[in-house]
């Protein structure tokens, strides 16, 4: 019998320091795995005795239990990857998982909100306090930058620079990008780093530019829900994935080239970009308004830095 918890926890150095995959997939695949071990053992199958049968029979109680497509994707690549590392340890003859086939996903084009409401959610935090700087700078950034929640999360003091008006971001699969960001996105970035960090982080040996109140790193759960007291409070609603999207978006709208967008966001492939073109053309220039890096005009701007 396979001891289901050592062997999960070397599949998951094994995804992360031999095939060199990110943590936060490995994370990801180590929740999917566990899932269907929880479901064996309910249903007593032990894992060297898997067929196809048990991972059809698994793919078909997820659904049952209103699990969406992207989430059964998700618990398909998984599983693949597991089966993979079963057979190269010997555990496993073949891999079965290899039977299963992705759901058909439809694509639906991604939410954008329009400058105007950009503003309307990131005037709604209270900046009197630090912490409300602290989010202010977090998620004027994340737009400037179209950042992913885990990219902005982990970025370093090291990786911002001021004079150049540029951050270094560790993407997925730990690639390295650069992106600029806008005069509005500096100016409270500043203000976070030299008036109010240091009170939270103190003497601590914190790398991170975005701490919580402890002066511990940010962690994607506490972007979550300060975004989401952003939203009741400016009636706008959103995900913080969203302001991602409306970077893309406002930055079509303003005459950048698709591939330069794509350097951008991190996107490995330029399919995956491609889907901000679908949006209406005349949509795209309604939500942009003017000339972008800055949701506001310059003379804004520089009173909100002061």
């Amino acid at each position: 019998m396979i001891n289901n918890d050592s062997v999960v926890q070397e599949f998951f150095d094994d995804f992360v320091f031999v095939e060199g995959r990110s943590q936060l997939s490995a994370e990801t695949y180590r929740f999917c795995i566990k899932e269907f071990l929880a479901w064996m053992e309910n249903n007593s199958i032990d894992l060297s005795s898997v067929t196809e049968k048990e991972l059809f029979l698994y793919i078909r109680w997820r659904h049952t239990q209103g699990i969406q497509d992207v989430s059964i994707a998700k618990d398909v690549s998984a599983l693949r990857a597991f089966g993979t590392f079963l057979k190269h340890k010997g555990l496993w003859h073949k891999n079965v998982c290899l039977e299963l086939e992705h759901p058909s996903l439809s694509r639906n084009l991604p939410r954008v909100l329009s400058v105007e409401q950009i503003d309307e959610l990131l005037d709604s935090i209270d900046t009197s306090k630090p912490l409300g700087v602290r989010d202010r700078a977090l998620y004027e950034l994340i737009y400037s930058c179209g950042l992913r929640i885990s990219e902005a999360c982990s970025l370093l003091m090291g990786n911002v620079h001021f004079d150049e008006k540029l951050i270094i971001v560790h993407g997925k699969g730990d690639k390295e990008r650069m992106v600029p960001f806008g005069d509005v996105a500096r100016n409270w970035l500043h203000l976070w780093i030299y008036d109010f960090r240091n009170q939270f982080v103190k003497s601590n040996n914190v790398n991170e530019v975005f701490v919580n109140s402890r002066g511990n790193p940010l962690s994607r759960k506490g972007v979550w829900k300060n975004f989401q007291a952003m939203e009741v409070k400016s009636g706008v609603h959103a995900k913080v994935h969203t302001l991602r999207h409306s970077f893309a978006t406002h930055l079509l709208a303003g005459g950048a080239d698709l591939r330069s967008v794509q350097e951008l966001l991190g996107h490995a492939d330029l399919s995956t970009t491609q889907i901000y073109t679908h949006i209406d053309n005349e949509q795209l220039r309604e939500y942009h308004k003017g000339y972008f890096p800055g949701h506001k005009n310059s003379e804004s701007s520089d009173k909100k830095g002061k």
